[in-house]
C-alpha cells in the first residue's frame, strides 16, 4: 500500500509539472512578452582572441604589462583591484626593483605609529592595490550614484568576460534615434552614457578610453583605443586567474597519467580474471 501511494504521489507531481509547463508554453505563444529596448538593442560581445584562450593558451607577458599600464593610468582612478598584491606583478615580468617602484607609487591605508590614527603611506610589495575611494558613499558621489565595481574577478563574473570588457570599453556611442523613436521611455538619462554591450544599455561610467596614445606604451605598440581595450582585457584575465598557465601545465600531465593508469588497471583486471573466466567456460 505504501508503495502504491508513493507511485500515485509521484504521478501527481509529474502531471502537475507537465501541466504547468504546457500552460506556460501556450501562454507564451499566445501572448509573447512585449519587446523592450534592452531585448532589441542589447548586443552580444564582440569576438576577442587572446593568447590565453583555449586549453593550451599561455599569457603574453608583454600584453599583460601593457594592460596593467592601462589599468594604472586610466582605470585605477575609479576601479579597485583588491584581490591583487603588488608583489604578484612579478609574474608579469617585472623585477623586484620595478615592483617596489610600482607599489611606492600608490598610497595605501596605514596607521601613524606615534598617534595611532589612520593615515596613508607609500605602498610596499606586500600590500594589495588600494581602493580609490574611502567608502561607497564617496564612490557614489563621484560616479553619478554608482559604485565602480572591483575589477579583480571581472572576467570571471561576466559572461564571456574578456570579450565583455573589450566590447564595453569600445562600445560607447550616441544613442540611436530609432531606439528613442521606438522606446521613448528608454532615452538615455542625463549623466549616463549609452553602450549597447551593457545590460540595460545605459551606464554611469563615461568612456574611459577616448583617444589614441592616451597611454604611451614603452614597447612602442600603437596605443589605439582598440589596442588598449584588448590589453586591459587580457590583464584582467590574469588578475582573475593568475595561476592559469600553471594549472594547465599541471593538468595535462595529470590527465595523461590518469589515462595511462586506467589502461594499466584494465589490463591488470583482464590478466587477473582471465584464468577464472577460462574455468567457468570449462
Amino acid at each position: 500500500m505504501t508503495r502504491l501511494i508513493g507511485i500515485l504521489v509521484g504521478l501527481f507531481f509529474t502531471v502537475a509539472v507537465l501541466w504547468a509547463f504546457a500552460t506556460g508554453a501556450a501562454n507564451y505563444i499566445a501572448e509573447p512578452p512585449a519587446a523592450t529596448a534592452e531585448s532589441v538593442y542589447h548586443r552580444h560581445p564582440k569576438e576577442l582572441h587572446l593568447q590565453s584562450d583555449g586549453p593550451f593558451g599561455t599569457f603574453d607577458k608583454q600584453q599583460l604589462q601593457r594592460g596593467f599600464q592601462v589599468y594604472k593610468e586610466v582605470c585605477s582612478a575609479c576601479h579597485s583591484l583588491s584581490h591583487v598584491a603588488f608583489r604578484d606583478l612579478a609574474a608579469l615580468g617585472y623585477n623586484e626593483a620595478e615592483v617596489k617602484a610600482i607599489a611606492a607609487g600608490f598610497q595605501v591605508p596605514g596607521i601613524d605609529p606615534n598617534t595611532g590614527e589612520t593615515t596613508t603611506r607609500a605602498g610596499m610589495p606586500t600590500d594589495y592595490f588600494p581602493k580609490p575611494y574611502p567608502n561607497d558613499i564617496a564612490a557614489r558621489a563621484a560616479n553619478n550614484n554608482a559604485v565602480p565595481p572591483d575589477l579583480s574577478l571581472m572576467t570571471k563574473a561576466r559572461h564571456e568576460g574578456p570579450a565583455y570588457v573589450y566590447s564595453l570599453l569600445t562600445g560607447f556611442q550616441a544613442q540611436p534615434a530609432a531606439l528613442v523613436k521606438q522606446f521613448p521611455e528608454a532615452k538615455t538619462p542625463a549623466g549616463l552614457h549609452y553602450n549597447p554591450y551593457f545590460a540595460n544599455l545605459n551606464l554611469a561610467m563615461a568612456p574611459p578610453l577616448t583617444s589614441t596614445d592616451q597611454v604611451s606604451y614603452g614597447d612602442g605598440t600603437k596605443a589605439t583605443v582598440d589596442q588598449m581595450a584588448q590589453d586591459v582585457a587580457a590583464f584582467l584575465v590574469w588578475t582573475a586567474e593568475p595561476k592559469l598557465e600553471k594549472r594547465r601545465q599541471t593538468g595535462w600531465p595529470v590527465l595523461g597519467f590518469l589515462l595511462f593508469a586506467t589502461v594499466l588497471a584494465y589490463l591488470a583486471k583482464q590478466q587477473v580474471w582471465a584464468g577464472k573466466k577460462d574455468k567457468k567456460k570449462a
